[in-house]
């Protein structure tokens, strides 16, 4: 049975970013190379201001395609208001609201700044661990 254990030992703690002024397309290229469903969005005080998934980068290549213009930067369809994670909340409880969330990934934030991030992965992970 899986036991309460503090996020901090399961979350990654060098996600993958992306400022709010970068260009969507290269996001994507990001997103692509990286083989991963979202990134983190920061501001210029590497605050967390958002995250920008794979559907939000579909949603913005349709819209661009349909309206015929370009794909812009990534506060444009970037998820805005995310419910973040602390390091030392407990993978159980986290999991269990990402899970009532629908939400593939949480970041984890202490003191305003992103300190990492934890996705279903790394949930099925520490579950595998204490599984055994």
């Amino acid at each position: 049975m899986l036991q309460s254990v503090d996020l901090r030992d399961y979350m990654i703690t060098n996600p993958i970013k992306v400022k709010e002024d970068a260009n969507l397309l290269d996001t994507m290229k990001i997103i692509i190379d990286n083989k991963v469903s979202g990134v983190c969005v920061i501001n210029e005080n590497k605050s967390l201001v958002g995250v920008l998934s794979e559907m939000d980068c579909l949603a913005a290549v349709l819209k661009a395609n349909y309206n015929d213009v370009g794909v812009g930067l990534v506060n444009e369809y970037m998820t805005k208001d995310v419910v973040v994670a602390h390091p030392s909340d407990g993978i159980i409880n986290v999991a269990q609201d990402m899970l009532l969330k629908k939400q593939r990934r949480r970041p984890v934030v202490e003191n305003g700044q992103l300190v990492g991030q934890v996705s279903c992965r790394q949930l099925l992970a520490a579950v595998s661990k204490f599984s055994k």
